[in-house]
């Protein structure tokens, strides 16, 4: 369970990576436009928004990529720690975007769909091992 939960924590951070590029490289290419259905002037008057957003998701992103890391190198604590404050705000990004806007459901599953799957399972792994341990 644990090293599912950390691939699962993995495929989240790379799809956060993949939001971070449409929203702040591709944002007013035909790539990001059809993605959030935006028109080129729409698109244009919310690139500076959209980049700083793409930013948050690459910085959770990069909060889980550490995580995983930390895990492997030996310092689970820390490594769980970071997956968990990651995955969690990815998963709360995700309620936001399907409460706010309900037509864009399917890509907050996308969005949180995988990180709620890893804290599932990283949290039973983990409270197994301290059960164990303790």
């Amino acid at each position: 369970m644990l090293v599912t939960g950390l691939v699962l924590a993995g495929l989240a951070a790379g799809i956060h990576v993949f939001i971070f590029a449409l929203e702040s490289l591709w944002w007013t290419g035909p790539r990001g436009r059809a993605a959030f259905g935006t028109t080129p002037q729409q698109a244009e008057a919310t690139r500076e928004l959209a980049f700083n957003q793409g930013f948050y998701n690459l910085f959770l992103a990069v909060l889980v990529a550490a995580g995983i890391a930390l895990f492997a190198l030996g310092h689970p604590l820390v490594g769980a720690t970071l997956v968990l404050a990651g995955t969690g705000s990815m998963v709360a990004a995700g309620l936001v975007l399907a409460l706010s806007s309900p037509a864009k459901r399917r890509a907050a599953l996308v969005q949180a769909g995988p990180p709620l799957l890893a804290i599932l399972l990283l949290g039973t792994a983990l409270a197994g091992a301290a059960t164990m341990a303790g």
